[in-house]
C-alpha cells in the first residue's frame, strides 16, 4: 500500500508538469494537419454518427430514454471513447519515453496521467454534445445528475490504475499493447455501449450478470444512470464495491511492478 501512495503523491506533486506537458501533446498531435485539433472532436461525431445510422436507423434500436436510441447511445458512448483512448495511450506512454524521461527531472509514473489530462479536451466537448442531443429528445435535469461526479471521479482513479499496470506490463512485454487493443475492441461490444443488455432477450441473465462486472460497463453504465435518470449507485452496492476492489487491485500490482522495474525501464526498451 506505501507504493500506491507514494504513486499518488507523484501525481499530485507535479500536476502543473502533467498539465503544461498535456497542452504541449494536444498541439503536437495534429500540427501536421490542415485541420489541428479540429480532428480531435470530429473524428468521434463521425464515430457517432455511423453508430447511430448502423444500429439506430438500420437495425431500428430503440431501447433508452423513452425509448430514443440516440441519447442513450452518445451518453453511453462519450465515457466509453475517453477511456478506450487513455487506456491505450496509456499503455505505450513509458515505452515511447522512457528514454527521454530519464534525462528529465519529474517521475516517469506520471507519463500516463499525461495521456489521461490529454484526452480530457475532447471528453467534455463529447459531454457537452450528449447533454445537447439529451436536451433535445427531452432530457432534463434532475438530481441524479450530481451523481455524475462520483463516476466521474470512479471512472479516473480506473483509468490511472489500468494506465500503470498496463504501461509497465507494456514496457515488460512487447506484444501486450498488441493484444491490450484486440482486447478493448471485444469490450466495445460486451460493455453496453451500443447494446442494452437488460432489454434483449437473447441474453441470459446470469450472462448479463458477469458482463456488470466489467469496470467499463459499470462506467458507462453509470453516466446513463445519471443522465437519464434511472438510479442511484448506492443502489448497487454490490457492482460498486467489486469495482473498487478492481480498481485497488490494479493499484496494487500497477505500482509495485512499476517501483520494481522503473529503474530497468531504459535498458528494456
Amino acid at each position: 500500500m506505501k507504493e500506491v501512495w507514494a504513486l499518488l503523491k507523484e501525481q499530485f506533486e507535479n500536476l502543473g508538469i502533467i498539465f503544461r506537458i498535456s497542452k504541449y501533446e494536444d498541439k503536437a498531435t495534429y500540427q501536421s494537419h490542415y485541420l489541428g485539433l479540429v480532428w480531435e472532436y470530429l473524428y468521434p461525431l463521425i464515430q457517432i454518427a455511423i453508430y447511430w445510422l448502423v444500429f439506430g436507423v438500420g437495425l431500428k434500436g430503440s431501447t433508452g430514454h423513452n425509448g430514443s436510441y440516440l441519447p442513450w447511445m452518445v451518453i453511453g458512448i462519450t465515457p466509453w471513447f475517453f477511456m478506450n483512448r487513455v487506456t491505450l495511450d496509456a499503455s505505450k506512454s513509458i515505452y515511447q519515453r522512457a528514454g527521454l524521461v530519464s534525462k528529465m527531472k519529474f517521475p516517469i509514473s506520471i507519463l500516463p496521467s499525461i495521456k489521461l489530462v490529454s484526452n480530457l479536451s475532447s471528453f467534455w466537448t463529447m459531454l457537452v454534445f450528449s447533454i445537447v442531443i439529451g436536451y433535445l429528445y427531452g432530457v432534463r435535469p434532475s438530481l441524479f445528475w450530481f451523481q455524475w461526479i462520483y463516476y466521474f471521479v470512479a471512472m479516473i482513479a480506473w483509468l490511472i490504475a489500468f494506465g500503470i499496470f498496463n504501461s509497465t506490463i507494456t514496457v515488460l512485454i512487447r506484444d501486450y499493447h498488441v493484444m491490450l487493443q484486440s482486447f478493448m475492441r471485444m469490450l466495445f461490444y460486451i460493455s453496453g455501449v451500443l447494446f442494452n443488455f437488460e432489454s434483449s432477450a437473447s441474453f441470459p441473465p446470469f450472462l448479463i450478470r458477469i458482463l456488470e462486472l466489467n469496470p467499463f460497463f459499470y462506467i458507462v453504465q453509470g453516466f446513463r444512470d445519471s443522465m437519464l435518470s434511472s438510479s442511484w449507485f448506492w443502489e448497487k452496492p454490490l457492482l460498486s464495491i467489486i469495482f473498487w476492489l478492481m480498481t485497488l487491485f490494479f493499484f496494487l500490482v500497477g505500482s509495485h511492478l512499476h517501483f520494481k522495474f522503473r529503474s530497468h525501464f531504459v535498458d528494456l526498451v
